[in-house]
């Protein structure tokens, strides 16, 4: 599968992203030694369309673990050097082959003409002040794909509300 840009550069802020090599608080109880995927690298793997697992993310040495979480991924040439990087250290640990995903061309995180519906159905459930598009648009980049990965169905997304008062977005 030949990997393609999508054209996200252009939603990214100056070119860069906003906070990508950041352990966040919600995350602070894996950070020390990155054994679970924290949200900045996952958000990498988005961008260069790779599905890594669990079982895959352990294997990779804790060394290497911290360079992807520390690696630039933010424009098309940046991803494309991740991916090979992170091919490479999947194929070299022995940990089953990487699933090689489509880049999604217009990613609800990218949308700041709406706050996403799911984003909306979450916040109402937990009974906390909605989101306004104004204050979604101005959210880091990071902080809006954080936001949807922790609305996925079939997940706990417990770590939403504790997403919700890191960001300062409810009280």
């Amino acid at each position: 599968m030949a990997y393609e840009a999508t054209g996200v550069e252009t939603i990214l802020a100056g070119g860069r992203l906003v906070e990508t090599r950041r352990v966040f608080e919600f995350e602070a109880d894996f950070a020390s030694d990155l054994r679970c995927i924290p949200m900045a690298v996952r958000f990498k793997l988005d961008r260069c369309g790779v599905k890594l697992s669990l079982k895959q993310w352990s294997r990779i040495g804790a060394g290497q673990r911290f360079a992807l979480a520390d690696r630039a991924c933010d424009t098309a040439n940046e991803a494309l050097a991740y991916r090979a990087t992170l091919l490479g250290l999947i194929e070299g640990c022995d940990a089953g082959e990487a699933i090689l995903l489509p880049l999604e061309k217009a990613p609800a995180w990218a949308d700041t003409s709406q706050v996403p519906p799911r984003i909306g159905e979450m916040i109402a459930a937990l009974g906390v002040k909605p989101i306004s598009v104004a204050v979604w648009t101005d959210l880091p980049v990071l902080w809006r794909f954080a936001l949807l990965k922790l609305t996925r169905p079939g997940h706990d997304n417990d770590n939403f509300l504790p997403a919700m008062y890191e960001f300062g977005l409810c009280q």
